[in-house]
């Protein structure tokens, strides 16, 4: 599986995306899968319900100190970090549109592009196999299990002045406004969204979101991303995860909690 197909795979799910998948993979677009469907659900601890989406934003981070909070290797047990997204995963917010502009935040959320203007941002990626290969069936009936493998891109950004609630703000309303789906541009890639659902997700930080985006794939059944955007403080991570076989048959996934988990206990 080329580190490409991964790429636009992930941050566009275009039918010439899919295409390039389909074919490293040996198969084609067209499946009867069922399409994804949100399934997170709200979780809170008793020490997490006190803090709250009201909790003090802190002080921003510095680009050298987000580097020290940022996900490692050393972090996760499985899969691969990377510190430095290669060229193909790197996009710039100016090559990021939508038709409606207020799904323009979840849109950076795929591309793992900071939201608004940060003090500091990085990137990272990680890349593994799930722990529970998936049962689903691919086109012609053909077994998944082989290309079963998990995509998240993140963006970790520090801000002032408030900065980190107004992007959540931003996200939640975007979840809101683009439910029935929207049209966007990632680089030279683009897509059709068919639907968003989110959940609030707070299972460690001060507020969080999990999102569900259905993502036309030029086949039968809608492919299925999932975002995963945690506050803490004044800093804020997002998490645009894929998984290969989910979006070739639309089948529901789990983003993977480890990395997820990982990310958010660094930062405090």
């Amino acid at each position: 599986m080329s580190s490409t197909a991964v790429r636009r795979t992930a941050l566009a799910a275009s039918a010439a995306a899919l295409a390039l998948l389909v074919t490293a993979c040996g198969g084609s677009s067209d499946d009867d899968g069922a399409a994804g469907e949100e399934t997170a659900k709200t979780e809170q601890s008793a020490s997490a319900e006190g803090a709250g989406a009201s909790a003090p934003a802190g002080k921003a981070l510095t680009a050298a100190e987000l580097e020290k909070v940022a996900l490692a290797q050393a972090d996760v047990k499985n899969g691969e970090v990377a510190t430095e997204l290669s060229a193909d995963d790197q996009v710039a917010k100016d090559q990021i549109a939508a038709d409606n502009e207020a799904c323009l935040p979840l849109v950076h959320v795929q591309g793992a592009v900071a939201q608004g203007e940060p003090a500091a941002d990085v990137q990272r990626s990680w890349q593994g196999q799930s722990e529970s290969p998936s049962k689903s069936k691919g086109p012609d009936g053909q077994d998944m299990t082989d290309i079963d493998v998990n995509k998240i891109m993140l963006n970790v950004a520090s801000y002032a002045d408030g900065g980190a609630e107004q992007a959540m703000a931003g996200l939640k309303a975007a979840v809101e406004k683009c439910a029935g789906g929207f049209e966007a541009t990632v680089g030279s890639d683009k897509m059709r969204v068919t639907k968003v659902s989110g959940l609030d997700r707070l299972k460690a930080g001060d507020e969080g979101l999990t999102v569900s985006i259905g993502v036309a794939t030029g086949g039968d059944t809608d492919g299925l991303m999932k975002l995963v955007v945690v506050r803490k403080g004044a800093t804020l991570a997002t998490f645009s995860a894929v998984n290969l076989s989910s979006m070739m048959t639309g089948a529901e996934f789990k983003v993977p909690a480890e990395v997820v988990d990982a990310q958010v206990a660094k930062l405090g």
